[in-house]
């Protein structure tokens, strides 16, 4: 309870208003952290908690948060507040009541609007996670660039050092070099939500789509859609919507599965099981795709 009035008092002050929880409800987070309802005075946010070293986690997702409010395009909880309290980091934000939706159409029209803010360089102003993978934002002109060191190069390493060694470190390393073969067109830099599965959307009561847990950098915007591709839950409206604001370039369905690849690495060196092999059959048809 020491911690949840810390946490209030930390509210009151950002919202400039007295915050003093009179219920506390757990609500399912996933897997990573443990999330919170607090609700009093007419008021209520959402808390993410988690161990005290995983406050830069939490610090960069409220600046991804941030960062895709500020668009004014899809909509995402506002984050109010981040910080260490004994031997817990937090982070709170406002509370979406959310549910399922049907308009899947607005959700594909409302993200080619935020993939529209772009900036110069790829990357992004600092780290963050995937999940809780170490995510690299490093800024660069060049995307192919970005990709293969950032991205794919990172997740091989971090696959070889938890041991997944042999066929999918010598063919995940013959991929890389043909990068730029795989990667034939030139993306501006969009922002990005980054980690764009069907667990990380939802929809408010006026039935406005809203996306969470952003794993944000600027990129190539059909990472985003290949991700939503990957594990389904996206409808065919969704997409339809999507390419009446800014239809998809020739080659994405090969490109997709050479972005979706750096999901399923991480999956792998996050879980284990199959993904390694998974990875491989991925890797292989992008191979064949470039004549290996």
């Amino acid at each position: 309870m020491d911690e949840l009035n810390h946490i209030a008092n930390h509210i009151s002050l950002v919202i400039g208003e007295q915050f003093k929880p009179t219920s506390v409800r757990s609500i399912s987070g996933g897997c990573i952290n443990t999330c919170l309802q607090l609700l009093g005075n007419n008021r209520s946010f959402f808390l993410k908690l988690n161990d005290k070293s995983r406050i830069d986690m939490y610090n960069a997702e409220a600046e991804g948060l941030e960062t895709i409010v500020a668009t004014q395009t899809i909509r995402a909880p506002a984050p109010i507040a981040t910080g260490i309290c004994e031997s817990k980091a937090y982070l709170a934000m406002e509370f979406i009541d959310l549910r399922s939706g049907s308009t899947m159409r607005a959700a594909g029209t409302k993200l080619a609007e935020m993939h529209r803010a772009t900036q110069e360089l790829f990357g992004w102003v600092r780290d963050n996670t995937i999940g809780t993978t170490p995510q690299r934002n490093n800024q660069c002109e060049d995307w192919c660039s970005f990709w293969r060191d950032n991205r794919l190069s990172f997740q091989l390493r971090l696959a070889a050092r938890n041991g997944y060694r042999g066929t999918l470190q010598d063919r995940g390393e013959l991929l890389i070099t043909f990068c730029s073969a795989l990667i034939d067109h030139q993306p501006c830099p969009s922002l990005l939500h980054g980690d764009l599965w069907g667990g990380n959307i939802g929809f408010d009561r006026n039935n406005n789509p809203v996306i969470f847990d952003p794993a944000v950098y600027y990129g190539d915007r059909e990472t985003d859609i290949a991700m939503t591709e990957l594990f389904g839950g996206f409808s065919a409206d969704f997409y339809r919507a999507y390419n009446e604001i800014w239809p998809l370039d020739p080659g994405y369905r090969t490109r997709k599965i050479f972005y979706n690849l750096y999901h399923i690495l991480n999956h792998l060196n996050l879980f284990g099981g199959g993904y390694g092999t998974q990875a491989v059959g991925m890797i292989n048809r992008l191979l064949a795709e470039v004549g290996h």
